[in-house]
């Protein structure tokens, strides 16, 4: 007998009543478990809750902005967040990608393309899931021969999606693990940002070349011992960066 339909979770927090209506009203066609949340405030309380599989989060809100609230989830799930933002203004796209968003959207903008995002974040975040399980047995020992790259202290093992520096194991996000196999596999060729966005976020991603430098940035912090003087992702001046192992 198979298991009953687990559908996913979506936390909308906008303060908009009109806008929160209309975004329940079509997540839900669509089949998601949605609440809705109308301040920063209430949002942590009901992503506490709930346990959202994703979150949609407006930037201007009532007693705890987006960024506040954003930067507060992130350290408490990986569940994808994407930010909603009344300006085209590259720098609140950048500040969302700092504290942790995984995709924007700029107001106004159409059903179908939020609803198209959030089914890519939610296919990923399914996907990773799957690649882990299949590497794994039950008692948690891999299956298949384990796949690694191992540069000195820093070893990134591709069948478990897990990195490990320092003596320590630990498992970046989606995009991060994504984009440091890519540099790392391109050891000592440089690489223009407009090309890792493309290989890493795939040609039709439309934020800018600062999603790269934001990435570049998380990893350093995790893979460097001196993130300010970076060793091993170097920025090449003016195009973009190679990987030193």
């Amino acid at each position: 007998m198979q298991g009953a339909v687990v559908n996913p979770k979506v936390l909308v927090v906008e303060d908009e009543p009109a806008l929160a209506d209309a975004l329940e009203y079509s997540l839900s066609r669509q089949g998601y478990e949605v609440s809705v949340a109308g301040d920063g405030v209430k949002a942590l309380e009901m992503a506490r809750q709930t346990i959202p599989d994703l979150v949609v989060l407006d930037i201007m809100l009532p007693h705890l902005d987006g960024y506040e609230v954003c930067r507060i989830l992130r350290q408490e799930t990986n569940a994808p967040i994407i930010m909603l933002t009344a300006r085209a203004d590259e720098v609140d796209k950048v500040v969302g990608l700092e504290v942790g968003a995984d995709d924007y959207l700029t107001k106004p903008f159409s059903m179908r393309e939020l609803i198209a995002r959030v089914k890519a974040l939610l296919r990923r975040v399914r996907l990773d899931r799957e690649e882990m399980a299949t590497t794994s047995t039950p008692n948690g020992h891999p299956d298949v021969p384990t796949e690694r790259m191992v540069f000195g202290d820093l070893v990134i093992d591709l069948s478990r999606r897990e990195v490990s520096f320092g003596g320590g194991a630990f498992h970046l996000k989606p995009k991060e693990f994504d984009l440091l196999v890519f540099l790392a596999r391109n050891r000592g060729i440089v690489l223009s940002r407009d090309l890792i966005l493309e290989r890493v976020w795939g040609w039709d991603y439309d934020g800018g070349s600062r999603t790269v430098d934001v990435h570049v940035r998380w990893l350093r912090e995790k893979i460097e011992a001196d993130p300010a003087n970076p060793t091993r992702l170097v920025t090449v001046r003016g195009i973009g960066y190679r990987f030193e192992g």
